[in-house]
């Protein structure tokens, strides 16, 4: 087959040729291009930009339906699920307006592959690892800022983006643009998301079996790959979790000794009344910030009061947190059904959506009732600091 297409790039390593291709997750000539390149060439590998759970989640649609969302929750993961189906989402409502799959050309290049007998290699470093080092480098409030601003992204419109746009994206790819709007205000972010993945991606081109080679990657990746492609690199440091810094787990130790003190002593020096007010406010302010966030995400009525009522107590314990109660009283009290695991997809084409399935409303809950709990914190400090300072001096 004739090497033509400008979206492919020919590379060589140690006797190997390799076929780079440029691609956007959400082009129908993208699919078209990937198909007809590896059934004209049939290389003996082809490298696809998905790691081994997101390869699995297009091959086995019913995975979602196996999902254990207790599970997640109890083990820290819905922040984690909850960034990943964010990010998934603006994918999904570009495809659905042009009546497409997003990741069509992926699932391209694993059918051809298996057409023309060629080993399949997933070359993309485990998107848990990614968002897990993203959250680790951030700073609490940038974690807040990011939040929101992935929300906003995910939410803004996208109405104004022409088919003609989608194929000009595969200069730069919709989902690298979507995280690179981030990275402006994030450069840890773009360095994280991007710049190692094109490190990762490139050893793991490099590394697959075979003499003839077809890597299917975003576009955006592939002038890194190009700029790597000569370089010694280390990929189990690029797979490394950082610790939680010393800082953080300092201050979820600190600041429950240092409401717990203020109670102590506003008891001791101010008596019964300023003892029960400081209490009061404490309880007030967090459990209506952290059932504000559960109104929010619209949770349960029992989810809410839950919410209310746990969060002014796991405020005080750095083992527990608001919405770890709060999502898995949501889990209970509406289980989610089958079809909410099957209609995942479907759902976060639209921000509606998110709040319409059981499954997603769920890791809202937790994330809001969690924001809500914090604020609430950082408001009722300030208050109960106030009223031990205005008792007089002790003689």
């Amino acid at each position: 087959m004739e090497i033509s297409d400008k979206n492919i790039t020919k590379l060589s390593w140690e006797g190997k040729a390799v076929l780079l291709v440029g691609t956007a997750h959400v082009s129908r000539e993208s699919a078209r291009l990937v198909k007809e390149l590896i059934e004209g060439e049939k290389p003996d590998t082809v490298c696809v930009e998905l790691c081994a759970s997101r390869y699995q989640s297009l091959r086995q649609k019913s995975q979602w339906q196996n999902m254990d969302i207790i599970k997640v929750i109890k083990e820290k993961k819905a922040f984690l699920l909850l960034s990943n189906l964010l990010l998934a989402s603006f994918q999904r409502r570009i495809a659905k307006k042009f009546d497409i799959n997003p990741g069509e050309e992926m699932l391209k290049a694993i059918e051809a592959a298996d057409l023309v007998g060629a080993e399949i290699v997933t070359a993309d470093r485990d998107i848990r690892v990614t968002l897990l080092r993203t959250w680790r480098n951030l700073a609490f409030f940038d974690k807040l800022k990011m939040i929101f601003q992935m929300i906003l992204s995910v939410a803004g419109g996208i109405d104004e983006v022409e088919e003609e746009d989608i194929e000009r994206m595969k200069q730069e790819d919709i989902l690298e643009m979507l995280i690179a709007d981030i990275g402006k205000a994030f450069p840890v972010i773009r360095k994280i998301l991007i710049d190692e993945r094109d490190l990762y991606l490139a050893e793991n081109i490099r590394k697959a079996p075979g003499e003839k080679i077809v890597a299917v990657v975003g576009a955006g990746h592939v002038p890194g790959i190009k700029a790597h492609w000569e370089d010694t690199i280390d990929t189990k440091a690029l797979e490394s979790v950082p610790r939680k810094g010393r800082i953080t787990g300092l201050l979820k130790w600190i600041l429950p000794v240092l409401i717990l003190l203020l109670f102590i002593l506003g008891f001791f020096y101010g008596g019964m009344e300023t003892g029960k007010s400081m209490i009061f406010w404490w309880f007030a302010v967090n459990g209506v910030m952290a059932g504000l966030g559960a109104i929010l995400a619209l949770a349960h009525p029992l989810t809410i009061l839950s919410s209310i009522l746990a969060a002014p107590l796991t405020s005080l314990n750095p083992m527990i947190a608001a919405g770890w109660v709060s999502g898995l009283v949501e889990a209970l009290s509406r289980k989610p059904k089958v079809i909410d695991f099957e209609n995942i997809y479907e759902d976060i084409a639209s921000v509606k959506g998110f709040w319409k399935n059981n499954v997603t409303r769920i890791l809202l809950v937790v994330l809001f009732t969690n924001l809500g709990s914090m604020i609430g914190s950082f408001v009722a400090l300030p208050l109960i600091i106030k009223i031990f300072g205005s008792l007089p001096a002790p003689v």
